[in-house]
């Protein structure tokens, strides 16, 4: 077999969907996959971590549970919508390819949902407008991942995943920083990272074109049965994939627990108001984003080169229990400093290390927008379905305005030990 240089290679011509990728794609092209990766994260989670809760502050300032209400409800319509829009991706014939008109479809949707958020009078005019960008994002989100599992090989993923994962780590932090910096104006706080980001997403497939789709073969035509089907997959014809996604969707559940609350959790810690915790969140974050570097660096080549997976799986769910530890039980900056960089390193190998699982056992390559929109209901199930329980957890033994954070984070380490134990024990396509 003939490998090219790995230089050579910045798109691929149209092959049969069923074909394992063999040749590596080229160090810009991965470049340019990374600032995608940067931009989607950005737009999406600088709205989720600190927009959403500056305009809760502001609106209805007291009732922090209603973050849970908008988050979750937006997680819910979504999750309806991707594997529909999954087939329509996987379905799409045209000169751009199959997943670059839906980078820019979801960047439009995402923009249109800022502007509304930043403008909205009331909360439920904000939810309206997360129900839309984080719909948008979203589906950008999905392109960029869907083109890694089109495109890259075996011998790349791993890396691939830990420098794109390395960008969707540090993005937010940066993202946060940048809206502080504007957070005089919350138009701004919205609109300006989300136009960030937007540029970045619009670059990849303007500079880096996928390719045409045209020649691949059509397919049937759509049914509401197959559509209804596209829902779900065999279990027993694939049982990795399905432990894997077990595995996967317990984890997120435990992280969004310990994460979808951190800008009001710092507050009450550090006795601060909302508005002011953003440079705290911004400082930590920094911090974090040399643990979440090495986390994502070290997991992905490591990985890659000791064809191990699940081990560092396990790994990952062990320094994000010892973070959550941490985190409940500290009242000083430095002891959440310590908690959120374990919490960081945590997240970062399992977000790097699972994606490449998961490219290597996708069941069925000529559907992958579908079973890859499969594999996001993993995550996106916990984080319409934790905020909601998490907004009843922090109440539990509440007294006053000071919610439960410490019940929520140890049960939400619980949840990420145990999800990692399934992809440890469970999953034998990969080592």
């Amino acid at each position: 077999m003939t490998i090219k240089d790995p230089d050579s290679q910045d798109t691929a011509a149209p092959v049969s969907t069923a074909d394992e990728p063999q040749s590596p794609v080229s160090r810009s092209y991965i470049f340019w996959l990374m600032l995608a990766s940067f931009g989607a994260s950005m737009a999406m989670m600088v709205p989720l971590s600190y927009g959403i809760a500056v305009r809760i502050a502001e609106l209805a300032p007291g009732h922090e549970e209603v973050l849970g209400y908008i988050t979750g409800t937006a997680q819910v319509i979504y999750l309806v919508l991707s594997p529909m829009i999954g087939i329509w991706s996987d379905r799409t014939r045209s000169r751009f390819g199959r997943r670059s008109p839906f980078i820019f479809l979801g960047v439009v949707i995402g923009l249109a949902g800022l502007v509304v958020m930043g403008l909205a009078p009331n909360l439920l005019i904000v939810g309206a407008g997360w129900v839309l960008g984080m719909s948008g994002w979203s589906i950008a989100g999905a392109a960029i991942q869907n083109i890694q599992a089109d495109k890259l090989p075996e011998r790349q993923r791993g890396k691939v995943s830990a420098l794109t994962g390395l960008m969707t780590q540090i993005a937010p932090v940066l993202g946060i920083g940048v809206a502080y910096a504007v957070s005089s104006s919350t138009l701004l706080v919205f609109v300006v990272p989300g136009v960030i980001g937007a540029v970045l997403l619009a670059l990849l497939p303007l500079i880096k074109p996928e390719g045409s789709s045209r020649e691949l073969p059509v397919g049937t035509r759509v049914t509401v049965r197959e559509l209804v089907a596209g829902y779900g997959f065999n279990i027993r014809k694939y049982p990795d994939f399905a432990w894997n996604w077990l595995g996967r969707f317990v984890f997120f559940i435990g992280l969004y627990f310990n994460t979808t609350f951190g800008t009001f959790f710092y507050a009450q810690r550090l006795d601060l108001e909302v508005r002011d915790v953003a440079g705290v969140v911004a400082t930590i974050g920094m911090l974090g984003v040399v643990a979440a570097a090495g986390g994502a660096l070290l997991g992905g080549f490591l990985s890659d080169k000791l064809q191990r997976r699940r081990l560092f799986v396990m790994i990952s769910a062990l320094l994000f229990v010892a973070g959550a530890l941490t985190e409940a039980t500290s009242w000083s900056l430095a002891q959440l400093i310590i908690g959120a960089v374990l919490m960081q390193l945590a997240i970062a190998v399992f977000a790097t290390v699972d994606q490449a699982i998961i490219f290597a056992i996708i069941p069925e390559r000529a559907e992958t927008g579908r079973y890859m929109a499969i594999v996001a209901f993993a995550q996106k199930i916990p984080s319409a379905v934790a905020p909601l329980i998490a907004s009843v957890v922090i109440t539990i033994g509440a007294v006053a305005d000071v919610k439960n954070y410490t019940l929520l984070y140890l049960t939400g380490a619980v949840f990420a030990l145990v999800g990692g134990l399934i992809v440890f024990l469970k999953v034998k396509a990969v080592r």
